[in-house]
């Protein structure tokens, strides 16, 4: 089993309006196209039974950090401040090969992008256990 992630940065959901400034680069036919690009993978994944779970997330602007500090649980506002990318989204997958996850990812970092967007990166873990 496998996690994939995709990473982004505060910019990515600027970019889509959806952040902190709110200045969308993206218009709404880019959004649509990049939904529907991501809808028929996360199809494609369920029919052949490889996809577990999938999701986008939020802007990191809604981010909490749960840490202890001094033994006590302490909620902060995150993502943390040294972070220069976050996770966008994730799959969880069941493949029968590495080889088939990067092939998967490959598909993700084509998804369509406005001309000038560079799209994230792709990380893959596999799942201890």
């Amino acid at each position: 089993m496998y996690l994939m992630m995709i990473y982004a940065d505060q910019s990515d959901w600027d970019a889509l309006g959806t952040g902190a400034t709110g200045e969308p680069v993206w218009s709404e036919d880019d959004v649509q196209a990049m939904y529907g690009f991501m809808e028929a993978l996360n199809n494609d994944l369920a029919t052949s039974g490889e996809l577990i779970a999938a999701a986008g997330l939020a802007d990191p602007t809604h981010t909490k950090i749960v840490q202890m500090k001094d033994g006590v649980p302490m909620v902060t506002d995150g993502p943390y401040m040294e972070a220069k990318e976050v996770v966008g989204g994730y799959w969880v997958l069941e493949c029968e090969s590495l080889q088939r996850v990067i092939e998967i990812a490959q598909r993700v970092v084509s998804a369509p992008q406005p001309e000038g967007v560079e799209p994230g990166a792709v990380e893959i873990r596999p799942i201890a256990g």
